[in-house]
């Protein structure tokens, strides 16, 4: 039992379950608009199983994949594979049966969220190797996080609102944005490996300015979105919040002081998230 206990708590850790609130929150604001209120409890508990295991599935798989690559970065040498806590054997295993759950999952809510469910995969497993061939995976991997809301609408409504794309353009601009600033502190592993990334490419001032682009194009699609959803004054108070939490997010952080990266990407971007679900579920409520 030790061991097993050891091995989950390393499985866990490898995978960031925590960080599941990135995306969630963006999911379960799309969950509540489509259901104009709270959907059925039951739909949105196969949300979450479908969520976390999409989540786990791909981080474990990322981890499957740079297993080499990350034992040749002295950031990532400790990861699990790379010091030997896990084999990439049980590690593909995770991946297969988080995979298995999340198709599961996806039964579980409509015949269109089944369909979908294998195009959701190829998006989350696919992000890992883009940085090998492009410096946009960065947008791929905002791509993966930003299905969440559109997957989230369908698996309530059974079909797609095209104003709900929207918000999967702005969390995929937001997360695109915050991966460029975190991917900086691997400017020389990249540039040694020959992996690809904007930081990589451009140069790291160059990648801020990238980054803060992508977040104003986000505020920006987030107003769109609030025009659509016919917002009132706590939809559009969460939309301002969010600009000046990523303002701060981007005061952290410099291309010449990267120290405090953890505090923007991790702490900042999970706050960001449940703001907005936060003050767009208490608009709706008002409304109701």
């Amino acid at each position: 039992m030790p061991g097993l206990w050891a091995k989950t708590r390393t499985t866990l850790e490898m995978i960031k379950w925590e960080h599941s609130i990135f995306a969630l929150p963006f999911a379960l604001t799309a969950t509540i608009l489509a259901a104009s209120g709270l959907p059925a409890w039951r739909t949105v508990g196969w949300i979450l199983v479908a969520m976390v295991a999409a989540r786990s599935c791909a981080m474990a798989f990322n981890r499957w994949a740079d297993a080499d690559l990350d034992a040749a970065n002295p950031r990532t040498s400790t990861r699990a594979i790379p010091a030997g806590l896990l084999t990439r054997r049980f590690v593909l295993g995770f991946t297969l049966l988080a995979a298995l759950i999340f198709v599961l999952a996806s039964s579980q809510l409509n015949r269109l969220t089944l369909y979908l469910s294998p195009l959701v995969l190829v998006v989350l497993l696919g992000y890992s190797y883009m940085k090998r061939f492009s410096r946009w995976s960065h947008l791929v991997l905002g791509l993966a996080l930003g299905v969440a809301p559109s997957a989230a609408w369908i698996a309530v409504r059974g079909s797609l609102d095209p104003r709900i794309l929207v918000l999967t353009a702005a969390v995929t601009l937001w997360t695109g944005g915050f991966d460029v600033l975190y991917a900086c502190q691997d400017y020389e592993h990249d540039r040694v490996a020959g992996l690809h990334s904007l930081p990589q490419s451009i140069g790291i001032p160059a990648a801020f300015w990238a980054a803060r682009i992508m977040h104003l194009a986000m505020l920006c699609l987030l107003v769109w979105f609030g025009l659509l959803f016919h917002f009132l004054a706590l939809g559009w108070a969460g939309v301002a919040i969010v600009g000046l939490l990523l303002a701060y997010e981007h005061s952290l952080v410099s291309p010449s002081d990267l120290r405090r990266l953890n505090a923007a990407f991790f702490t900042m971007n999970g706050v960001i998230a449940t703001v907005f679900l936060a003050f767009v579920a208490a608009d709706l409520w008002l409304r109701s």
